[in-house]
C-alpha cells in the first residue's frame, strides 16, 4: 500500500456557482506539509461544512477511482472529487471510523465520510449526482491529523484498523440525516467520529 496521489486546490469559481470553492484539485509532484489544518496551500472556502481539524484530509482509494471510472464511462484522474489523498489498493467501502493510515512521518485517523453536496454535483456536471454518489457508495473518508509531517506520492503507507466498533463509510453515508436507535448512537459515540457528526447525532436526540 502506498500514496498514489496527493492533491491540493486553489480557490476558484466553477460553472453554475458564484462563490469560490476549493473542490478543483490537482496532483502534486513533490512533498507537502500536512498539519492539523490539512495540506499546506489547499483552499477551504466553506468552513461551515468543510475543513477543520476533523476534516483536515479527504481521501479515496485507488479502487474507488477505478470503480468510478467504470461508473462514469471515462478515466477518473486523482482530484476529481476534491480528494487530497489517493491510497493504492484501498476500497473506501471497507474503511471505518478510527482506522489509521501511517507513513514514516504522518499519521491520519478516519473520522467521517463524504456527504454529497450541490458543489460536487456541479463539479461532475450532473444535477442528480448526489443520488448517484449515494447509490455507488464509495464515498471516501475524512481524516484528522494525529502526527503532522511531510507527505508525497509514492510513499509507503501502513493501514491499522480500529479495534473498537466498526462504523464503515457506506454505513455512515446511509445513516446521515437519519434517526439512530439508542444502540446505534452508543456505537457511534464509542468511535472517534468527527465533532460535526457528534453534534448532529446529539441534535437528533433532542
Amino acid at each position: 500500500m502506498k500514496i498514489a496521489a496527493v492533491c491540493i486546490g486553489h480557490a476558484t469559481v466553477i460553472d453554475g456557482k458564484t462563490a469560490k470553492t476549493g473542490i478543483v484539485k490537482h496532483p502534486l509532484s513533490g512533498a507537502i506539509i500536512v498539519d492539523a489544518a490539512g495540506l499546506a496551500g489547499d483552499a477551504v472556502c466553506n468552513r461551515k461544512h468543510h475543513g477543520g481539524p476533523d476534516q483536515a484530509v479527504y481521501g479515496l482509494g485507488s479502487l474507488d477511482l477505478e470503480a468510478w471510472s467504470v461508473e462514469l464511462g471515462h478515466a477518473v484522474a486523482p482530484g476529481l472529487f476534491g480528494e487530497n489523498l489517493v491510497v493504492s489498493d484501498v476500497d473506501s467501502r471497507a474503511i471505518a471510523v478510527g482506522d489509521r493510515f501511517e507513513t514514516d512521518t504522518v499519521t491520519l485517523e478516519v473520522t467521517s465520510t463524504r456527504i454529497p453536496c450541490s458543489t460536487l454535483a456541479l463539479r461532475l456536471g450532473d444535477p442528480g449526482f448526489a443520488r448517484r454518489f449515494r447509490r455507488v457508495a464509495r464515498p471516501g473518508f475524512y481524516c484528522r491529523v494525529l502526527r503532522p509531517g511531510m507527505m508525497c506520492a509514492g510513499e509507503r503507507v501502513t493501514y491499522r484498523a480500529f479495534e473498537g466498533p466498526r462504523i464503515t463509510m457506506p454505513e455512515m453515508l446511509a445513516t446521515s440525516m437519519k434517526s439512530l436507535s439508542e444502540a446505534e448512537r452508543a456505537r457511534y459515540g464509542a468511535a472517534p467520529i468527527s465533532e460535526r457528526v457528534r453534534a448532529q447525532l446529539e441534535a437528533r436526540t433532542r
